[in-house]
């Protein structure tokens, strides 16, 4: 039996509930790592061009505006 035949077999074996965490799965180890590097690429020039990157809060006025005092 083909590594890919013994996966199919315990699919069935998987109960409804836990099939949403195998298809997630199934998604990442399959999704373009080239759209993924992008991404991540604009994510860190989106932080590098932001104005507010180096504004910081206490912790208290953070409790405060959170609603946690």
């Amino acid at each position: 039996m083909s590594t890919k035949e013994i996966i199919v077999n315990l699919l069935d074996k998987i109960p409804d509930y836990k099939i949403g965490y195998v298809l997630a799965y199934i998604q990442g180890i399959t999704a373009d790592e080239e759209a993924d590097d992008l991404f991540c690429e604009r994510m860190v020039q989106n932080y590098l061009n932001d104005p507010d990157k180096d504004e910081s809060f206490t912790l208290d006025e953070c409790k405060k505006e959170w609603g946690i005092d």
